[in-house]
């Protein structure tokens, strides 16, 4: 995904205000649109740049964290990031405007953090994925046990086995 992005940062110019609002709400109503357990989403957002809209943002998150959706916020660049900590629920629960987060869904990781330290690029990405990632599980557990929705048993695939070729001169 970073490779992708900066790629694409030759051809697109990048420009404020960096607002969030818009594309949570628009994720959180197909996310409301699938609550029965059989669709979980993720956004992830890359960021260069603090963001303008906190407070509609803030409320963005509140109204989607009933929803099946997590969020992943990755910073890029060498703006100052603090306010996304914020979003990140772990120490303090997100609240807008006096109501809560049903539950933590936002992950924020600052990129910068894995160019640091003298490690190699591949090792890098691997920690980099690891950190993006870590805290989906609990988020869609935590959905699931929310919202009362048991695991369904996997559907049965048959697949059609195909002939060894090495029995074919075999008689």
């Amino acid at each position: 995904v970073l490779d992708a992005y900066y790629a694409s940062l030759s051809r697109v110019q990048l420009y404020g205000p960096t607002n969030f609002a818009p594309i949570i709400n628009h994720v959180a109503r197909f996310a409301a649109s699938n609550r029965q357990g059989d669709k979980y989403f993720i956004l992830l957002i890359l960021t260069d740049g603090i963001i303008t809209d906190m407070q509609m943002t803030k409320e963005a998150i509140v109204n989607a964290s009933q929803l099946p959706l997590s969020i992943i916020i990755v910073g890029v660049g060498n703006a100052e990031f603090d306010a996304m900590e914020e979003l990140d629920g772990d120490k303090v629960r997100l609240s807008s405007n006096g109501r809560y987060a049903a539950r933590d869904i936002v992950q924020f990781v600052p990129y910068c953090d894995f160019l640091k330290g003298g490690i190699d690029q591949h090792t890098a990405r691997l920690k980099l994925a690891r950190e993006v990632l870590a805290e989906i599980p609990e988020q869609f557990v935590s959905y699931m046990k929310v919202n009362n929705i048991v695991p369904q048993a996997p559907k049965a695939i048959n697949v059609p086995v195909p002939a060894d070729p090495s029995f074919a001169n075999m008689g």
